[in-house]
C-alpha cells in the first residue's frame, strides 16, 4: 500500500509543479517513515554540550568583520501565516512599532548595515505561496533595498499530507489546499538550490549566509558574528542563547554518542518520559535561537556529494488534515528542521550570543511586549531594551489569543510596562489611553467585561 502511497504522492507533486529537487527529498523521508523511523533521539545516546564561544568573548577584527558581512546574504524564513493568532497573511506585515511592520523594521536594520559598514547586503525572504503575494508588495515600498542579479525572495516547497491509516496522500475536497503542508523550515536548503538562487549568490561572490525568522527582530545583521563566523573556517554555525527556567521548550544542540557530532534535539524528537532530561537548564545550558550560518559554497559541495539531500532527522508530525478540525482525516507531516543542518556538516560549531537577538513575537503577549515601552528602537532599526528585565505579560487567551481580538481591546495602545515586573490580565477588559503597569500588575476577572480607565495605574 505504501509504495501506491509513494508514487500517487510524487505524481500529486509532480502535478503542482513541485521542483524535481523537493520531490526526491520528499521521497527519501517517505522511505524514512515507512521504515518505521521516528526521530527520537534518546538521552542516553547524546552527551550535553556545554562549552562554546561567548560572542562578547572572543577577538574580532573590524576590518574582518567587514569584509565577512560584505560576503554574506541575509535570508529570512517568511512562510508563516501567524495562524495561532487568527492571521491570514504573512505575520511580518503586522504592525510592530510606530505604524512600522515586522518587514519594515528588518528593510531598515538591513539599510543601515548597508550604510554603517559600506556593503550590499542582500536581503532576501523564504515565502510560501500564501504570503508571497503580499510580501512583494509589501517590499516595492522599500526602493532601493533590492540587490542588482538577486532576487528578494524564493518559494519554500510544499507536499502533501499523508493519511496516518495507508501512508497515501489525502484528499479534501472542502478545500483542497488543506491537501498539502511546508516540508518544515529544513526546506530551506533544497529550496535554495531549486530556485536558483544559490547558484546566483554564489556568482556573484557571495559566500555567507546568515538565516533567521522574520518575526525575531533581535536577529538583526551582525558585522562581529560574521567576522567571527568567517575567522572560525566552520561551515555551519548556530547562535545559541543561556537558558532560564522560561525556556524550556527551546531546542537544544548535544553531542551525539556514536559519531561524536553535534546534533539539533528539539521537543518533538525527546521521547515523553525523557522531557525532564530535556527542560533541564543546568543539564542542557543553552537553546537553539534558529539563527544559523551557513557558507553557500560548502552547502552546494555538500548538497551535490549527497544528489540533493542533506539526510537531516525526520520529524514525523501527526495531526489533522484540517487543523481546525479535530474530527477530519488524521494525517501524517513529514517535516525537517533548518537546526538539524549541524549534523550534516564535517566542523560545525556554535556561538553563544546575547538574549537580545532573540524577541520572537509567537503569541500576542510577545507582541505587547515588543510594542511597549520596555523597547526603544535605535538608529539601525535595533529594538534595544530599557529596563535591566522585561516585564513577564500573561494575558488570558480567551480574549486576547487572536490579534482582531487584541486590537480591539488595546484601540489606544499598550499600556507602559516599563516599571512591571509583570502584567497577568484575566477577564475581557479594554485598555483606554496611557495605562501604566508596575511591579506586579495584575487586572482579575471581577468586574469583567469592562474598560480600564484612561491613566490608570494598575499593580
Amino acid at each position: 500500500m505504501s509504495t501506491t502511497g509513494l508514487a500517487a504522492a510524487r505524481a500529486k507533486m509532480l502535478d503542482a509543479g513541485v521542483a524535481q529537487q523537493a520531490i526526491d527529498v520528499f521521497s527519501h523521508y517517505y522511505r524514512a517513515l515507512e521504515e518505521g523511523a521516528t526521530g527520537l533521539v534518546p538521552e542516553d545516546t547524546i552527551e550535553p554540550l556545554t562549552d562554546i564561544d561567548s560572542i562578547d568573548d572572543v577577538e574580532v577584527d573590524e576590518a574582518a568583520a567587514r569584509e565577512a558581512l560584505s560576503k554574506t546574504v541575509l535570508i529570512k524564513l517568511n512562510g508563516g501565516l501567524g495562524t495561532s493568532m487568527g492571521m491570514d497573511r504573512a505575520k511580518s506585515l503586522l504592525p510592530v512599532r510606530d505604524g512600522k511592520t515586522f518587514l519594515d523594521l528588518l528593510v531598515d536594520q538591513v539599510m543601515a548595515a548597508r550604510a554603517r559598514y559600506d556593503v550590499t547586503l542582500p536581503l532576501i525572504f523564504m515565502d510560501s505561496f500564501r504570503t508571497r503575494e503580499d510580501t512583494l508588495a509589501a517590499l516595492a515600498a522599500h526602493p532601493g533595498i533590492e540587490v542588482e542579479g538577486i532576487p528578494l525572495d524564493f518559494l519554500q516547497n510544499r507536499e502533501p499530507k499523508l493519511r496516518a491509516d495507508d501512508l497515501t496522500p489525502v484528499d479534501w475536497p472542502a478545500d483542497p489546499s488543506l491537501e498539502w503542508c511546508p516540508p518544515g523550515h529544513g526546506d530551506i536548503y533544497t529550496a535554495l538550490v531549486s530556485s536558483g538562487v544559490l547558484d546566483a549568490l554564489l556568482e556573484r561572490g557571495y559566500k555567507y549566509a546568515m538565516t533567521s525568522n522574520s518575526d525575531n527582530l533581535g536577529a538583526a545583521p551582525s558585522a562581529r558574528i560574521a567576522g567571527w563566523f568567517a575567522a572560525s573556517g566552520a561551515p555551519y554555525a548556530p547562535e545559541m542563547c543561556r537558558r532560564t527556567p522560561a525556556d524550556v521548550k527551546g531546542g537544544h544542540l548535544a553531542v551525539r554518542k556514536a559519531d561524536g557530532r553535534i546534533i539539533l534535539r528539539d521537543t518533538a524528537q525527546t521521547p515523553p518520559e525523557e522531557m525532564h532530561y530535556f527542560t533541564d537548564q543546568f543539564r542542557h545550558p543553552f537553546f537553539h535561537t534558529n539563527n544559523l550560518w551557513f557558507d553557500l559554497e560548502v552547502l552546494r559541495d555538500t548538497l551535490t556529494e549527497r544528489h540533493g539531500i542533506l539526510g537531516l532527522p525526520l520529524i514525523r508530525n501527526t495531526k489533522t488534515v484540517d487543523p481546525s478540525d479535530p474530527d477530519s482525516t488524521p494525517v501524517i507531516q513529514l517535516e525537517t528542521a533548518m537546526g538539524a543542518a549541524v549534523e550534516a556538516f564535517d566542523g560545525a560549531t556554535a556561538v553563544e550570543v546575547p538574549r537580545s537577538r532573540f524577541l520572537p513575537v509567537k503569541t500576542t503577549n510577545d507582541l505587547l511586549l515588543v510594542r511597549s515601552d520596555v523597547y526603544e528602537v535605535d538608529a539601525d532599526g535595533l529594538l534595544q531594551q530599557v529596563p535591566e528585565r522585561a516585564c513577564v505579560v500573561d494575558l488570558d487567551p480567551r480574549y486576547y489569543k487572536r490579534i482582531a481580538d487584541f486590537e480591539a481591546r488595546f484601540p489606544h495602545g499598550v499600556p507602559s510596562i516599563r516599571e512591571a515586573n509583570s502584567l497577568t490580565v484575566r477577564g475581557d477588559w479594554t485598555f483606554g489611553a496611557d495605562v501604566v503597569a508596575t511591579g506586579e500588575a495584575v487586572v482579575a476577572e471581577e468586574g469583567a467585561p469592562g474598560t480600564v480607565a484612561d491613566g490608570a495605574r494598575v499593580g
